[in-house]
């Protein structure tokens, strides 16, 4: 007699489609009913059978005797098993990707370089938790020869997890910065979540690629004996900056001789390493630099990351899906650095999730921005006290209806702060 996950496997291989949330639930679909801090799935069993729901997984003991419902101790392990069960039948190569920034504009820069010769998978949106990743290894498809599986972590130990889950082949750490403070408890937490990976990559005989630029990753390699890794870096790739006139990264990078050139719709100098990743992964897998740099200048950013949007009365660089000190710092520093005719402003909000470390830091970036940049403009609590010779405002309404009031024109504006902020509604003022 099959096991409840040999059972609800064999339904999902029979083209029988994942949902965790009943009010998108289509007929046939398998309903796991997983649990939130403001929700149980539990709840909405019943509404799922009636839409049609093939099965559903639940773990309410109240839910026993229903044909339609398979009640097990825990949804979520149950979601992790089946998603490690499928990976078992999945043999190809598979890069985890973490990293405290950069992951999502890696990934998507990976996946460019990858399609252009295979048939690949990536990780939609944030699906990148222990929810997410188990639901995007189920989305991996017979017919895909490479998947990139992006891997996010607030605490130690989820890191390890994930990989048990997805087992990659590869991976890479994109950078170890000051994110999650709160989670982690400091820096040095951060360094030892992310390189759970590594541990993983070296216990089966992965293959990492590491840029040997930064000196914390370079350190932190030396603690593991890996078997295969790959090495990047601008030197590497002798790459050279152009400058276009346009906030656009453009730079000249030599193969073989031949020179080739570079011009990006990606903004600022810290994408040079998620480039040079994504051309370094592409090179491993037999893609050409030239093909890679083909498939790279045709990324449009999206999804609030470092977006350069044109409205009709300013230039803005929207970066507001997420914050830590490590990202801040980056973005303040090369907005200053940008060669513009228009003057400046800087719309900076909250940097959350970072406990203990939260004046301090709040304190830096402050101390940063009004240095370096003429206008600057804080929205946040933890931004109060620090907004002595800018405007502060509580939150983004609050600024929002000031600028509808008294509206901004000629302004190149960076848009920077965490996803908590909902920065990105500024848009319409700006």
């Amino acid at each position: 007699m099959n096991t409840p996950l040999e059972h609800v496997y064999t339904l999902f291989q029979n083209g029988h489609k994942i949902c965790t949330d009943s009010r998108f639930l289509n007929r046939t679909d398998i309903f796991f009913a997983l649990k939130g801090e403001s929700f149980d799935g539990n709840n909405f069993v019943q509404q799922a059978i009636e839409k049609g729901a093939e099965i559903a997984i639940a773990d309410n003991p109240k839910l026993l005797g229903n044909q339609k419902v398979v009640v097990i101790p825990c949804v979520l392990e149950f979601l992790q098993n089946l998603a490690k069960t499928h990976r078992n039948k999945l043999n190809i190569p598979i890069i985890g990707l973490t990293g405290s920034n950069g992951k999502t504009t890696t990934k998507e820069l990976i996946n460019k370089v990858l399609t252009s010769k295979y048939k690949t998978f990536a990780t939609q949106g944030n699906l990148n938790n222990h929810i997410g990743v188990p639901l995007s290894i189920l989305s991996i498809k017979k017919d895909t020869e490479i998947a990139i599986i992006e891997m996010g972590a607030n605490h130690l130990g989820e890191i390890e997890l994930l990989c048990s889950i997805a087992q990659p082949t590869h991976g890479l750490i994109t950078n170890i910065g000051k994110a999650h403070l709160e989670g982690f408890g400091s820096f040095n937490g951060v360094v030892k979540a992310k390189s759970e990976l590594y541990k993983y990559l070296m216990e089966n005989n992965g293959t990492v690629f590491i840029n040997s630029k930064n000196p914390v990753l370079t350190e932190l390699a030396t603690k593991f004996s890996f078997s295969h890794m790959v090495k990047y870096n601008p030197k590497l790739f002798k790459l050279k900056f152009v400058d276009t006139g346009s906030s656009f990264l453009s730079f000249v990078l030599e193969n073989d001789g031949e020179k080739l050139k570079l011009n990006s719709l990606l903004v600022g100098n810290y994408n040079v390493e998620n480039i040079l990743a994504a051309m370094s992964v592409g090179g491993h897998f037999g893609i050409s630099i030239k093909d890679a740099v083909k498939a790279i200048a045709s990324y449009q950013p999206s999804n609030n990351r470092s977006q350069i949007v044109n409205t009709p009365n300013n230039t803005v660089i929207l970066d507001a899906y997420n914050a830590n000190p490590s990202s801040m710092e980056q973005a303040i520093t090369n907005f200053a650095n940008l060669k513009c005719d228009q003057p400046k402003m800087a719309i900076l909000g909250d940097m959350l999730e970072l406990g203990n470390y939260t004046n301090e830091e709040h304190k830096k970036m402050a101390l940063l921005a009004k240095s370096l940049i003429e206008n600057v403009t804080f929205i946040g609590k933890h931004f109060e006290g620090e907004a002595k010779g800018a405007m502060w405002f509580a939150n983004q309404a609050e600024c929002g209806h000031y600028f509808k009031s008294s509206p901004l024109k000629g302004y190149s504006i960076l848009l920077k702060g965490s996803r908590g902020m909902h920065l990105d509604k500024l848009m319409p003022f700006l």
